[in-house]
């Protein structure tokens, strides 16, 4: 799965999502593209998930660009924290 080799900090903050894509929203490579209609974090799992789908669809047949990465680490709070 897809993970930065280092970062400079090991935790970073949230941060909000708000507006639209200003960069990387055109085609660059290919023909077809997927594009998301709700604004929300990928994980490294969900976008290697999509790539194994997408392969086998076409079965190893044509290229296939993944232009994202994870870098943003995203966790949950635990159970503990929500109860008490």
């Amino acid at each position: 799965m897809l993970s930065p080799k280092r970062t400079k900090f090991r935790k970073m903050q949230k941060g909000r999502m708000k507006g639209f894509s200003q960069r990387g929203n055109i085609l660059s490579n290919g023909m077809f593209g997927i594009k998301s209609l709700d604004s929300n974090f990928l994980t490294s799992r969900q976008i290697e998930a999509a790539r194994i789908a997408a392969t086998r669809y076409m079965k190893r047949e044509g290229q296939l660009w993944i232009k994202i990465f994870p870098d943003k680490p995203i966790t949950k709070k635990t159970i503990r924290s929500k109860n008490g």
